[in-house]
């Protein structure tokens, strides 16, 4: 297959560069940039028995710029191996960007993109804004060819009263009939988010789009990446809206995540939610996509950054920019999503230590409980229920002047993340709370630890907290600490 002449030199960069990053200088088993900048994970799909995740990439630079696609693949959803970038921004319907879409299998066994290509157009006031349509490439799993007859999808497609700028991030799947089906973002001119349905025999030759839902300004302003799926009995959509306010403990990050759970009428085309509910409750986490594995499991993953921290707060000096989360299952139990690790992370599980009913008032460190790259489940109870504990925090990366610390406030029910002590060196988001009702102080926490991130589970997965941690890889106590006392019971794994 012939490429660009842009896509060349991308690739020839990209493994030159890359390989000047030592392994240790990088996540343990989190999937970072291969060069340069990362965001939205692209394409995340089983493909002739390996997963193929690709992402929004600038490699010439740890800034955003004009996107490429990069692309890595994995048997098991832990160990990546990069393959070379798979879209360079080279054809004029794209030249301002390959921005995000999905990937799928078609029934002649070649893998099929479909993304966003961007075209900057000056606006009769003398603004610059982004004209989005949606294109086709086609491949074997590593090289891909644009389709001839690109763009197959632009605004002329979207029902009335949409704005041909806010048109992007196409997320495709197959119906059991055979079919192919997307859902893209679009708003109307003000700014107002709708999520559009199209419907293909094919996957190259789309009808005009039917609107599934509009926003009416309720959650934030212009929605991105959006994913639908039907599991356990019911209908998610996942986005990530832009300028979101907060509500109560929901939706803290401005732009943020937001599951609606609910139900699809197939003759309509409309989906009416019924819950609602940020998917992360963290920091750094943002654009989610899932696929469906092989053994019929639903797969999310999700970029873990968020973006008013982009400029502030990151590893000096580094040449890489931008990670992903852990893979994480999913599953709908009453109305509300859950999450968990994939199960693969299992694998890489070693030097399993665990202590029961450990009585904690105070501060105080176990052996053989320490390190950067660790599973940990713990289980916290007041040890006297006739008097509660007040507060019961974990802190971890710590060493010297550092640490990042979770914490947990039965009375209010209030569980707090916090790393202004990692090392940071700017004033920017450093704490969220989220609240994790219980009525006795019971609290089950699953804490991922990675070289330079940590992800909580809460209560197995009815909540998560995300965040990103550029602490001194010296710094690797983890400690206790109770205000008042309680009984914990611990099992930590290190992660090789």
């Amino acid at each position: 297959m012939g490429s660009s002449g842009k896509l060349r030199e991308v690739r020839e960069y990209e493994e030159k560069m890359g390989a000047k990053i030592p392994m240790e200088k990088r996540p343990a088993f989190h999937l970072s940039s291969r060069i340069g900048w990362m965001n939205d994970p692209n394409g995340f799909s089983f493909y002739q028995g390996q997963y193929h995740l690709f992402y929004q990439y600038y490699p010439y630079n740890t800034v955003w710029g004009p996107c490429y696609w990069g692309h890595a693949v994995s048997k098991d959803l832990i160990h990546w191996e990069y393959l070379p970038a798979a879209l360079a921004p080279d054809e004029e319907y794209d030249k301002d960007g390959c921005f995000s879409g999905s990937a799928i299998e078609l029934e002649d066994g070649r893998q099929m993109l479909i993304y966003t290509g961007v075209v900057k157009k000056e606006m009769e006031d003398g603004s610059i804004r982004d004209l989005q349509q949606q294109c086709l490439a086609f491949g074997d799993g590593l090289n891909y060819r644009k389709y001839e007859n690109n763009p197959v999808l632009t605004f002329q497609d979207l029902p009335k009263g949409c704005s041909p700028y806010d048109f992007r991030d196409p997320k495709i799947w197959q119906e059991e009939d055979g079919t192919y089906r997307i859902v893209t973002c679009c708003a109307t001119p003000g700014r107002d988010a709708k999520i559009v349905l199209f419907q293909s025999k094919d996957g190259i030759h789309w009808e005009n789009g039917r609107q599934m839902i509009q926003n009416f300004d309720r959650f934030g302003k212009v929605w991105e990446c959006p994913d639908f799926f039907q599991i356990d009995g019911k209908w998610v959509l996942l986005t990530s809206p832009m300028d979101m306010l907060p509500e109560g403990f929901e939706y803290h990050n401005g732009n943020g995540t937001l599951c609606l759970i609910g139900e699809f009428d197939e003759e309509s085309g409309m989906f009416t939610p019924q819950h609602d509910q940020a998917i992360d409750y963290g920091i750094d986490f943002y654009a989610t996509q899932t696929l469906r594995t092989p053994d019929g499991r639903r797969i999310m993953i999700a970029w873990m950054q968020n973006w008013d921290t982009t400029p502030g707060y990151r590893l000096e000096p580094t040449s890489w920019f931008g990670q992903m989360t852990i893979p994480r299952e999913l599953s709908v139990r009453n109305g509300r999503l859950y999450q968990w690790p994939v199960k693969e992370l299992e694998q890489i599980r070693r030097n399993r230590v665990s202590y029961e009913n450990v009585y904690v008032n105070g501060e105080m460190e176990l052996d053989g409980i320490r390190g950067r790259c660790v599973d940990m489940q713990i289980e916290v109870r007041s040890a006297d229920p006739e008097h509660p504990y007040e507060k019961f925090v974990i802190r971890f990366a710590a060493g010297g002047r550092y640490y990042t610390m979770l914490s947990y406030h039965p009375r209010d029910c209030i569980m707090k993340i916090d790393r202004k002590f990692s090392g940071s060196r700017r004033a920017i988001i450093h704490q969220r709370r989220a609240e994790v009702p219980s009525r006795d102080g019971s609290v089950k926490i699953r804490l991922i630890l990675d070289r330079y991130s940590a992800e909580a589970f809460i209560n197995e997965g009815e909540q998560t907290i995300t965040a990103n941690l550029y602490t001194d890889m010296g710094a690797q106590r983890i400690t206790f600490n109770a205000l008042g006392a309680v009984s914990m019971n611990i099992v930590k794994y290190d992660l090789i």
